[in-house]
């Protein structure tokens, strides 16, 4: 079954191998150190895999936007260049992949990297940037994080970057927003999405959705994507198995959302792995488990259907 998987690392990690001349030189064509290599992709028959530029938030201000350049570069050389990946610039060319073809798109988890810059935002639209974090952990000139013990809401240049994603047919991207972000954005993205989160009444970590939050989206016509990381799944645990990731899909189900999920692995952005899902290549094994539980046009609705009902119409 085809997977549209929301949220990978991969960009980070092959930047760190390049920076550091002490670790292997990650490629993503075959380095079996990189959770979502193409070789991992075809086999976990993965159809549409975005990629996040992320920017650690100790990196010091005048070098994130280089920082963010360095693995969009690396997006066009490294990712872009293998003939059976075809480039998403716009959501509709996801429909027209053709059999054999991988979809990718580039995504970027916090706004640090443009700072206060409009210019650098659009710039990053020109790149082919279709889904936007506001924040990864930390706060930042558009809002808090949900490590911001503050817990503030949007500022007013976050407000004009969700303005500039609507009217780019942007994503804005909700998972590591405080909460009262979180309600700030839902009230003004016409494109709201949960790219890598899980149900908070089941493991309470603050990167979690509560109930009202997640019953929100559903009203809002939102899609979430559950994510892999077992202390996102099990709290205070570095290990799960298939069944505890399953039972935040079902409760997100229990509140209406059997429509509204996907997946978005955080692959090489994580440390620990569930059971039998220890990379993209293994992606079948969730699949067949979910057909054990589940209807198959459910199942189909999770991996890749849902999605792509919820394209926005650019």
């Amino acid at each position: 079954m085809k997977i549209i998987d929301l949220h990978c690392d991969a960009l980070f990690r092959m930047q760190e191998s390049r920076r550091n001349t002490l670790m292997e030189d990650l490629r993503f064509r075959d380095s079996n150190a990189l959770n979502t290599n193409l070789q991992y992709l075809k086999k976990g028959r993965v159809k549409v895999q975005f990629f996040a530029i992320f920017i650690m938030p100790n990196v010091p201000v005048e070098e994130k936007w280089q920082r963010a350049l360095e693995q969009i570069d690396l997006f066009y050389t490294e990712i872009l260049l293998n003939p059976e990946i075809k480039h998403i610039k716009k959501w509709q060319d996801i429909l027209q992949l053709n059999e054999g073809e991988i979809g990718v798109v580039l995504t970027l988890e916090g706004a640090d990297a443009f700072g206060n810059d409009l210019a650098k935002l659009r710039m990053l639209y020109r790149l082919g940037v279709l889904l936007l974090g506001l924040t990864w952990n930390n706060a930042n000139l558009c809002a808090d994080g949900v490590g911001e013990i503050r817990g503030a809401g949007l500022t007013t240049f976050g407000k004009e970057v969700i303005a500039l994603n609507n009217a780019n047919h942007v994503l804005t991207d909700v998972s590591h927003l405080s909460v009262k972000a979180f309600w700030d954005t839902l009230e003004l993205a016409d494109y709201p999405i949960a790219s890598h989160s899980n149900v908070f009444t089941l493991c309470p970590h603050p990167r979690n959705l509560h109930d009202e939050q997640i019953i929100a989206m559903i009203k809002r016509n939102a899609m979430i994507h559950v994510v892999f990381w077992p202390p996102f799944i099990n709290h205070e645990r570095a290990h799960a198995t298939l069944d505890d990731l399953v039972r935040h899909i079902e409760y997100i189900c229990e509140l209406g959302g059997v429509k509204n999920i996907g997946f978005g692995s955080d692959f090489d952005g994580i440390s620990s792995f569930v059971t039998d899902l220890e990379d993209a290549s293994k992606y079948q094994n969730l699949i067949s488990y979910l057909l054990k539980y589940y209807r198959e046009d459910e199942v189909k609705g999770f991996a890749y259907q849902n999605f792509i009902h919820h394209l926005p119409r650019n």
